[in-house]
């Protein structure tokens, strides 16, 4: 059910143990939010999305997909504020003097300020960088992006969140590592958010998927599409059919990818009314991508930048041509894509397209990146349930749902939100891998996959390793103070 990375991954992995099956899928195509959208030969993602990982069957996966059609991509990625770009990771010499003398002079003076008497408790995350940083710095590069992208206030979010991403940095030890120079920096770490470069297909990350889908249908498998799970039929001894699309569908075990809160409401009968209630408490951050065709061959050379100006709601944008010079049909043309973050059914998600096309060209002409006149045409994608939302309720709905699901034997759940779980695509990747491998004989714990256990089948291996390096390199997610 789902034919995201994580659905199709697991239809792989059963193909190639011989085992046919039956792939779902409500939209009119494969990917999730991983798709790549054509509009007249301009193709698009629904975020950027990086071909990055330290785990072998997942790279083994991409090789036997595509192959020679990976590119290896240099990543630039900043911090655009006041019409200028600064680093990212923030470096402070470029941040400070970037600012000019004014706002420099503010910086320091708050900076002195935290030193001399910090805020207590420290306890949320506006507090903990103002702390370190000072106030002024925070509200620049910190506030504005963070409160954009989750739509909780940085006063709301726990101080814990901080202090994993920024790994006990203050502006004092950051200016001395930048003194001392890379000695004090990871000793030769990879660290997932910061890599300099990575794959990409030459045609966007939905290619990998189109080509898996195909891959499956010579195999024996299905991919149908257009094709939404409206009743999951259950008894006690497990899941015994699926009604999509009008007709039933009958299987030997059942992989679900949806989100949790669907499947809940989907099962027929209903389940019991508090692991219902549970899963009607898990909710979910939207998303929508505005994509201008831009008539301008070069506009910034990122492929990504952060917009921290608070006085536009845009939170990122995506330059696609530098993802690929392929996703773009005319070299002295750009396509941008701008992100917004929202809430399915809010004012912003409910404004019609033609709207948004006008909100993006305004706001990127207000940063002074692109003159609005210059915009040819634009097209919009709408995203919901693109990222899980970890609020004061979630852990206990969540063991709620879980705890009840795992009574149905023959029902394997993996995906971002099919574990409600704010992960990176090589751990969609590799639970859907895990839950294959459960449907066939193993017993993965898919909710701790840095177990102790080691597995093999036809040379693919995975390792201890492999396991503990996708369980430490996953987004972090912020959660509210009080949880």
């Amino acid at each position: 059910m789902g034919a995201g990375p994580a659905g199709l991954t697991a239809a792989y992995e059963l193909s190639k143990a011989g085992v046919r099956s039956l792939v779902l899928e409500q939209d009119d195509v494969v990917g999730g939010i991983s798709r790549t959208v054509n509009y007249k030969g301009y193709r698009y993602d629904i975020g950027g999305h990086r071909f990055f990982t330290k785990v072998k069957p997942v790279e083994q996966f991409w090789d036997e997909i595509l192959g020679d059609q990976m590119l290896d991509r240099p990543r630039l990625s900043r911090i655009f504020y006041k019409k200028k770009f600064f680093s990212y990771p923030l470096k402070p010499a470029n941040a400070l003097f970037g600012l000019g003398l004014w706002e420099t002079t503010r910086c320091m003076l708050s900076y002195a300020r935290a030193r001399v008497a910090p805020h207590t408790p420290e306890d949320n995350f506006e507090t903990w960088v103002s702390n370190r940083f000072g106030k002024r710095l925070f509200e620049i590069f910190f506030k504005t992006y963070t409160e954009k992208v989750w739509g909780i206030p940085c006063s709301e979010i726990q101080a814990e969140w901080a202090a994993q991403r920024i790994k006990g940095l203050s502006l004092t030890t950051a200016i001395k590592n930048a003194l001392i120079g890379e000695r004090a920096k990871n000793k030769g770490e990879v660290i997932k958010t910061l890599i300099d470069e990575f794959r990409y297909p030459i045609h966007g990350p939905g290619m990998m998927w189109e080509k898996t889908q195909e891959k499956l249908e010579e195999a024996g498998s299905g991919v149908h599409l257009d094709t939404k799970v409206e009743k999951v039929f259950w008894t006690p001894e497990g899941v015994t059919g699926v009604e999509a699309g009008g007709r039933r569908y009958e299987g030997d075990a059942y992989l679900s990818t949806l989100a949790l809160r669907d499947l809940v409401e989907a099962m027929d009968p209903a389940p019991p009314a508090d692991v219902l209630a549970a899963a009607r408490q898990l909710k979910y951050r939207d998303f929508l991508t505005v994509a201008l065709i831009i008539n301008q061959k070069d506009i910034f050379p990122d492929t990504w930048i952060y917009i921290h100006e608070p006085q536009v709601q845009l939170g990122r944008i995506q330059n696609f041509k530098n993802w690929s010079p392929y996703m773009v049909p005319d070299p002295s043309k750009s396509c941008l894509g701008l992100e917004y973050f929202c809430f399915e059914g809010d004012e912003l998600w409910e404004t019609p397209d033609e709207e948004l096309i006008r909100l993006g060209a305004k706001e990127i002409g207000e940063l002074g990146l692109v003159d609005p006149k210059l915009v040819e045409d634009g097209s919009i994608v709408r995203m919901p349930k693109a990222y899980p939302v970890y609020d004061s309720v979630y852990p206990q709905a969540l063991e709620k749902v879980r705890t009840f699901l795992a009574t149905l034997p023959n029902l394997q759940l993996s995906g971002r939100n099919g574990m409600h779980r704010y992960n990176n695509q090589d751990h969609s990747m590799l639970t859907a891998m895990l839950a294959a491998r459960n449907l066939l004989g193993a017993n993965y714990d898919l909710w701790q996959v840095n177990v102790d256990q080691e597995y093999h089948e036809e040379g693919r291996e995975v390792t201890l390793d492999d396991l503990r390096n996708v369980e430490a390199t996953q987004p972090l997610v912020p959660r509210r103070v009080g949880e």
